[in-house]
């Protein structure tokens, strides 16, 4: 039987692919926590647990009709950003799959009307950088890496009903598996002449609304005493902050865990940070030794 041996919110943010020295350089000479952050959730978390399989739930891939899970054996080549190629372009990636996990993951719909999922493995499918960012930081030659596109049809409870079809798939498996809700936490952008001055990692300075951060900051106090029920039931108050995604890679993965039955208190592994008007970072969900819902 499978099992989730881990979950974590990661933020993707373009700065973590830039070369060191400008990173110092757009962040008054000091080092973004998000950076360090991830090195350490690789080597005290993933290097340790060693799972099978790494989930990501991209909220850079939107989906419309169905959910859709990658079904690739491997994935290798370039990525250059249709958004941002001055600072990710040509940045190479070789990710192994698991195609019978995704086809198991797709298998839970079958027979469903308020589910659909496709599991596909068309050479010509983009990659994201909601992705390939975290990948780069975190991936290794021995895990498959899936991706989960976001849908952007679904409200709540679609996002809810997904991640615990995933949950079971896992189960139904023999595969130890790890899931990263990669994004953001509030999103929303100043406008394009401010964008260039808000580009430090400053909170809560270069939050686009003070109001956002302070949601943002309800958010995390709620993680970090593992209060997903809470998180959940005040999804539709969070949404006025703009989160990234509707929130919805958060809620894909909680939904795997629980939903508003998971109670793994959150481990922050960076600063929150503030770019551009938007909030970021990492917090590492650990696996409670009687489950994930004890």
């Amino acid at each position: 039987m499978g099992e989730i041996v881990g979950a974590a919110l990661v933020a993707h943010v373009p700065t973590i692919m830039l070369p060191e020295e400008v990173r110092l350089e757009i962040n008054e000479g000091k080092e973004i926590t998000l950076v360090p952050g991830l090195h350490r959730i690789k080597q005290e978390n993933l290097d340790r647990l060693k799972p099978d399989a790494v989930i990501v739930f991209d909220t850079h891939w939107e989906s419309t009709f169905e959910h859709i899970v990658t079904a690739h054996e491997r994935r290798q080549g370039k990525f250059t950003s249709h958004e941002l190629p001055r600072g990710m372009r040509q940045i190479p990636y070789d990710m192994p799959g698991d195609p019978e996990l995704a086809r198991l993951i797709e298998k839970q719909a079958e027979g469903r009307d308020d589910c659909w999922i496709l599991a596909n493995d068309d050479p010509y499918l983009p990659l994201f950088y909601g992705t390939v960012n975290i990948w780069t930081f975190l991936g290794d030659p021995d895990t498959a890496w899936l991706s989960v596109a976001l849908n952007q049809c679904c409200d709540m409870n679609d996002f809810l009903l997904f991640g615990e079809l995933i949950g079971n798939a896992i189960e139904q498996s023999d595969r130890r598996v790890v899931l990263l809700a990669s994004g953001g936490m509030t999103h929303r952008f100043f406008n394009f002449k401010d964008l260039r001055k808000r580009e430090s990692q400053k909170a809560p300075d270069n939050i686009y609304d003070r109001a956002y951060y302070d949601a943002d900051m309800e958010v995390l106090g709620k993680f970090e005493k593992g209060d997903h029920a809470g998180v959940i039931d005040g999804m539709s108050d969070y949404r006025k902050a703009y989160p990234e995604g509707h929130f919805g890679h958060y809620l894909m993965m909680a939904g795997a865990l629980g939903g508003r039955a998971w109670t793994a208190p959150g481990e922050r592994f960076s600063e929150y940070e503030a770019s551009v008007g938007t909030g970021q970072v990492h917090v590492w969900f650990e696996q409670p030794e009687g489950g994930w819902t004890a």
